[in-house]
């Protein structure tokens, strides 16, 4: 009897071949939610997208235009591992207004902050090594950690972000523990998902810490230009060139082009072209290009300028809506600048667990427990006022606070921390939420 090969039934016949670190990748919160909040009639107080509506977008078309014309057989070559010289020269006084001081030399283009977020995970980070991250953390950067199976231990925050006695304590007990630090991430402007920015004392606070601990510093930066009540902070890499710098052009312009850099002490930047060598060659040259001519061309810092009084208007009514919708129990940051409000539900109420029920109500969030690797953050929720106009974000505020409204019925009535999974059901959707 002739004996036929057994069929696989497994969904992914390739389990068995991918590597350990794809273990550590996890889903986005916020990119799982796009589907959903993407549709018309649910206001999204979700992602994290700039609105773009306000660029002079004609003027931005017949410069890329030109731009062709004149030098589209280079500006739709290969380039640089390192990116562009004059771009580089550029981002120097683009980093100036936060009053840093460098040399183009040292400066990476990457394709966005986040690529250069991943370089520096590559260069620095082996399994098993810590990163220090605030508390809480930017989602993307925590799924980079993690898909190169580091460990991320959150470092407790007050109202001026990172605390710098709970730093030092923080790395010392892991030191006892044997543990080996590579790094501490940190947004200090505006931080996502927080709001909160770092003072200036507090940053010579932290940096005074790092350098007794002997840990290095990344400064994450996209939203440091977009400050609504007052000038921008000096940078932490203002105060110390040991700090690893990262910026964007995606929050100050348009995040399409993919366009970030890395500013770096000399010896790290050669890890750094190597790195970015063998995962792309070189960055997007003709991205590089595009916000080259941009820059030269065009009034940024107006532009920059057009951004903040759009984003303080929808700030304040974001923060007008809350104080006016929500019930008690609730409390939130107030953001300086920036795109987020980080909100604190009563007690009892679990974010993840009401957001089936927000989509219902047709109203998009993230559920704060994203924002960490460790399971905190059931009572936050990130609440983003940058893509909606005011009068859809105040729509939106009162829709979530029904239902925190709802919810705290739920519980109050049959006498559990949240409603039930059933009376959350209002659609479809809620399985594929959870």
């Amino acid at each position: 009897m002739t004996e036929h090969p057994r069929h696989d039934t497994r969904l992914d016949r390739f389990v068995d071949s991918y590597s350990q670190r794809t273990n550590g990748m996890r889903v986005s919160a916020v990119r799982a939610l796009f589907a959903v909040a993407n549709r018309p009639e649910i206001v999204s107080l979700a992602g994290g997208m700039p609105n773009i509506k306000d660029l002079p977008l004609p003027d931005i078309a017949g410069m890329v235009a030109e731009m062709i014309r004149t030098n589209g057989t280079q500006v739709m070559q290969y380039g640089s591992g390192q990116g562009e010289p004059v771009l580089r020269e550029q981002i120097l006084d683009v980093m100036a207004a936060e009053g840093i001081t460098a040399h183009a030399d040292d400066v990476v283009i990457t394709a966005g902050s986040q690529q250069g977020l991943d370089l520096v995970t590559r260069i620095f980070c082996d399994p098993g090594d810590v990163i220090l991250a605030e508390s809480p953390s930017y989602v993307g950067a925590l799924g980079t950690f993690l898909s190169y199976q580091t460990e991320v231990v959150h470092v407790a925050s007050d109202d001026d972000g990172l605390d710098p006695a709970a730093l030092r304590e923080t790395a010392r007990q892991l030191r006892r523990e044997g543990k080996r630090i590579k790094f501490l991430y940190t947004i200090p402007n505006f931080s996502n998902p927080s709001g909160k920015t770092q003072p200036l004392e507090r940053r010579v606070e932290l940096l005074a810490v790092c350098r007794e601990e002997g840990i290095l510093v990344v400064e994450d930066n996209p939203y440091g230009l977009l400050t609504l009540d007052a000038d921008p902070l000096p940078a932490m890499r203002s105060l110390d060139p040991d700090v690893i710098y990262l910026g964007s052009f995606s929050k100050t312009f348009a995040p399409g082009f993919r366009v970030g850099w890395v500013l770096a002490p000399h010896a790290v930047r050669e890890k750094l072209v190597l790195a970015q060598e063998s995962a792309t060659l070189c960055p997007p040259v003709f991205s590089q290009f595009a916000i080259s001519t941009y820059l030269a061309t065009q009034d940024w810092m107006g532009q920059v300028e057009i951004y903040r009084d759009m984003y303080r208007e929808r700030r304040d009514t974001m923060l007008e809506a809350l104080a006016e919708e929500m019930p008690e129990g609730s409390s939130w940051t107030r953001p300086a600048g920036g795109f987020f409000v980080w909100l604190t539900l009563p007690e009892g109420l679990d974010s993840q667990a009401m957001l089936p029920r927000g989509v219902d109500a047709r109203v998009a969030f993230v559920p704060g427990a994203s924002f960490y690797a460790d399971g905190q953050g059931a009572r936050n929720v990130r609440l983003s006022y940058c893509f909606p106009p005011p009068e859809r974000i105040r729509t939106g505020v009162e829709r979530f606070a029904a239902v925190v409204r709802g919810e705290l019925d739920v519980m109050n009535t049959f006498g559990i921390d949240s409603a039930p999974n059933e009376l959350r059901r209002g659609t479809g959707l809620a399985p594929d939420l959870n």
